[in-house]
């Protein structure tokens, strides 16, 4: 209430400063210059008169003439008409307008109603929604259920028994890497991390950050994209080993992001997109949510620029003969994949990759490029759509 007190005072002062002069009445003959002139002159006099300039009968037949020069002006003085009127509809128009814009404005990008909140306040609440934040099983269970894969009945009848056979082999790594990219393949997250989690069990000290990260990236997407304690704690161990790790400082910034601390969340999300690779998966989130999150940090940032090549030589090989062609694609498909391989790229390029190696007749190259793609876009359901369909094209997968 203090709040809206002062903020009603404050701009009730404002408009009556602009207001007053518009309404404030005007002496007749006051825009009339010759009485003004007059009126300097009768002062003129008595000063003149003061210093025996003038004689007292002078001065008196001066002042009469003055005098009347000004009552005949006074009485010529441009009476009010219409247009010279003040207009009483102005100073109401601003009065409304001003208000209008200043508690519209407030409405519209502040907080209305939002109760004050001192540093050590938020700080506090931060910490305990952080605290009391759910846990993975119970955000996976809160998570809304993906679109159904579009894969064969007997792919899934083969996952079906893969996760039959899996539990019955608790060290078979090849036989739980195999479940855990099916399980993405089929968009079951829960299950893939599942896999994952059983994975990085049986390569013990030989996990590898890699593996961690892709247990990571799982486990969130399973959680709906919120960072649960467990994932937070998979974040610090991969962090321990490699403090520059991508994707664990951008899932950190994620729930700082989440638990009202954009601050840190910036500080953290900053770095990764000013001095990574925007075609990183991770990075690229990152850059979709740090404008929102600087702005409730209260600091203004500008997003840089994203780099990246177009491909467009690449679809105008559809056009041209097959011999033709082949030997562009040919030429192509050598920078595409050692750019891919060192700086990697967005899901489109990934896939190009794959349909080129399809057209070139090279499946075990394109199977190679899809698998790894899987892991680098293993918690983006539109990029792994991309691939799976490109993978389907180039002979990867069966219709």
């Amino acid at each position: 209430m203090i709040f809206w007190i002062v903020c009603a005072v404050l701009t009730l002062a404002v408009t009556a400063l602009m207001v007053t002069p518009l309404v404030r009445p005007k002496e007749i003959g006051d825009d009339n210059p010759d009485i003004a002139i007059y009126r300097a002159q009768l002062e003129e006099i008595d000063r003149d008169l003061e210093r025996q300039l003038l004689e007292p009968e002078e001065a008196e037949r001066a002042r009469t003439e003055v005098a009347r020069r000004l009552l005949a002006a006074s009485n010529a003085a441009v009476k009010p008409t219409a247009a010279t009127k003040p207009n009483r509809w102005l100073p109401a128009a601003i009065i409304v307008l001003m208000l209008g814009l200043g508690f519209g404005t407030y409405r519209m990008i502040g907080a209305p109603g939002y109760p004050d909140m001192p540093l050590q306040s938020r700080l506090a609440a931060s910490e305990e929604m952080r605290a009391n934040r759910p846990s993975q099983a119970a955000l996976e269970a809160a998570a809304p259920a993906p679109p159904a894969a579009d894969v064969p009945d007997e792919y899934r009848a083969a996952v079906e028994q893969l996760r039959i056979i899996a539990p019955t082999r608790p060290d078979d790594l090849e036989a739980w890497s195999r479940l855990a990219m099916a399980e993405v393949e089929l968009r079951n997250y829960a299950g893939a991390a599942t896999a994952q989690e059983q994975v990085v069990a049986i390569k013990g000290d030989a996990a590898e950050t890699l593996d961690l990260q892709r247990l990571l990236d799982l486990k969130v997407v399973a959680a709906g994209g919120f960072v649960s304690p467990e994932a937070e704690e998979l974040i610090g161990d991969i962090l321990d080993s490699n403090p520059g790790n991508i994707a664990a400082r951008y899932y950190l910034g994620s729930l700082y992001n989440q638990t009202d601390r954009p601050d840190l969340a910036l500080r953290l999300w900053r770095e990764i997109i000013e001095n990574g690779d925007p075609a990183n998966f991770h990075i690229a989130s990152a850059r979709a949510q740090v404008v929102d999150a600087a702005f409730r940090a209260g600091v203004e940032y500008a997003l840089p620029e994203a780099r990246g090549p177009s491909f467009a030589q690449m679809d105008a090989a559809e056009d041209m003969s097959e011999e033709d062609r082949q030997a562009m694609i040919g030429g192509m498909v050598a920078g595409l994949a050692d750019r891919l391989a060192t700086d990697g790229g967005p899901a489109e390029d990934w896939a190009r990759l794959i349909r080129a190696y399809g057209v070139l007749g090279d499946l075990d190259a394109a199977r190679t490029v899809w698998t790894e793609a899987q892991q680098v876009f293993v918690s983006s359901m539109r990029g792994m759509e991309i691939l799976t369909n490109a993978a389907r094209d180039a002979g990867v997968l069966d219709e």
